[in-house]
């Protein structure tokens, strides 16, 4: 099935809510002290109209969402971010997006990030590619020395501070604080990777664009692993020249366990 013909037009009847609240919406709640953890009312309606949409297309497919959760457990559900980056969406900055993927069996086999602002929906399932809207997107193929690269870690832990200044002795470290579109620039090639260490976020951050980098040419594998599994938080998405950089050779900043 061709999941994007029917998860793209539910995903675009959401546009004029979004943008319309954009720069307006107000936190209605936050989740902890931080000012990047507020919830606004336009998060949980947007989540609570896709799981009403989805679920009359797709009645055999469970909805997991940030804000309202859902049963994990499922063999096949949908795993969603209704707005990735509402601090910057409230305030009326670009960088954020709405996203959503298809866990089967404990594999992501499709994700949206739907830059809803400039209504650029890049999307990829399994096999078949990764898109903007219908154009084809890849990775870049620089190297580290020209790279540009978006660390996600709590630097105060002491070993992950440490990293992430050899890091910056390699490469430039660029940040947005938003996921979603973090991982729209590495499978466009305007970034070379995404690196999760010990970072803030949760699975609904991190799964679409997963296969969003892999399906564009990129990698995408666990910290210290040949595989990937999206329910671990810690993982390098990148383009290969990168990865191999970063994982291979004596002094290997993440060598292979």
């Amino acid at each position: 099935m061709n999941y994007i013909e029917t998860v793209g037009p539910c995903l675009r009847d959401m546009r004029e809510l979004m943008v319309s609240n954009w720069g307006k919406a107000e936190a209605i709640h936050q989740k902890d002290d931080s000012a990047w953890s507020i919830v606004t009312a336009i998060d949980i309606e947007v989540e609570k109209r896709m799981s009403l949409a989805l679920a009359k297309k797709f009645s055999d497919i469970a909805f997991v969402g940030e804000e309202a959760g859902g049963d994990r457990n499922a063999e096949k559900f949908w795993l969603m971010d209704p707005i990735d980056g509402t601090m910057h969406y409230s305030r009326g900055m670009p960088f954020c997006t709405s996203m959503i993927a298809l866990i089967e069996n404990g594999h992501v086999t499709f994700s949206v990030i739907y830059d809803f602002l400039n209504d650029k929906m890049y999307h990829a399932q399994k096999g078949k590619g990764a898109f903007c809207n219908e154009e084809p997107i890849h990775v870049s193929t620089r190297d580290m020395k020209n790279a540009l690269v978006a660390l996600e870690t709590k630097t105060h832990i002491e070993k992950n501070e440490h990293t992430r200044k050899r890091l910056r002795a390699l490469t430039d470290i660029i940040n947005t604080y938003s996921a979603g579109f973090e991982f729209v620039m590495v499978a466009t090639g305007k970034f070379e990777a995404r690196i999760c260490l010990d970072p803030w976020g949760n699975d609904y951050d991190y799964a679409p664009g997963s296969l969003l980098v892999t399906e564009a040419g990129g990698v995408v594998l666990n910290l210290g692993s040949r595989t990937y599994d999206y329910r671990n938080l810690n993982f390098i998405a990148s383009n290969k020249p990168v990865f191999e950089e970063l994982t291979s050779g004596e002094g290997a900043l993440f060598p292979f366990a």
